[in-house]
């Protein structure tokens, strides 16, 4: 993974690429999280990008790549919003 300060900064283009390429997301599932973690009061674009990682880390935690089906997104990310909240963890990819 490259530098974490390195990743957050990049550009929009440049981060979804690596999230498709680390991840196999495509750019339109990327925007859809980018969208859903804003929606959910995440202004600031780097805890966004931090929480689409932790996400992405999350959900294929047991698999190499991501994947979901009809739906699946959607409860996938209430399921890693819920998770955090009951568990009191505040995940950072700080180092």
């Amino acid at each position: 993974m490259k530098k974490y300060n390195e990743l957050l900064h990049l550009p929009d283009l440049q981060f979804s690429q690596y999230c498709e390429q680390q991840f196999s997301v495509n750019k339109g599932i990327y925007n859809t999280i980018d969208q859903w973690f804003y929606r959910k009061g995440i202004i600031n674009i780097l805890a966004r990008r931090e929480k689409i990682l932790l996400f992405m880390l999350y959900s294929c935690s047991t698999k190499e790549k991501v994947k979901f089906g009809p739906g699946g997104l959607t409860k996938a990310l209430e399921d890693f919003w819920q998770h955090q909240r009951f568990t009191n963890k505040l995940y950072t990819l700080n180092t």
